[in-house]
């Protein structure tokens, strides 16, 4: 990885609203757009805004299923990241912000 990549992952990674979707990907596996827009209590197109960052910088990738879109975690994500994004998981855990999201996620079903 290049200084240049890790420099866009680490902007990529400084908004609380896009470790917040981070760390309900990294616990969910997959989530809907849907859920993602519920549990964060956020607008759709804001939400849409922050999971393009995540894609443009290969964090997360997206499939559609009908008219919804569903988000994960990246292979590389999931490898060579690992370490950095356990450390993130286990650094947020006890953050309320975080309980609640993790609580909320999946209760309404708008999808």
């Amino acid at each position: 990885m290049n200084t240049e990549t890790l420099a866009n992952l680490f902007k990529a990674l400084s908004e609380p609203v896009r470790l917040r979707i981070l760390v309900l990907l990294l616990e969910k596996g997959e989530l809907c757009v849907c859920d993602l827009v519920d549990t964060l209590n956020l607008s759709q197109s804001v939400t849409s805004r922050h999971l393009a960052y995540l894609r443009n910088n290969d964090i997360v990738t997206a499939r559609r299923e009908g008219v919804w879109m569903y988000y994960q975690l990246t292979t590389y994500t999931q490898s060579e990241l690992k370490p950095l994004f356990n450390f993130i998981q286990q650094s947020i855990t006890n953050s309320k912000e975080i309980q609640t999201d993790l609580a909320n996620v999946g209760k309404t079903k708008n999808c």
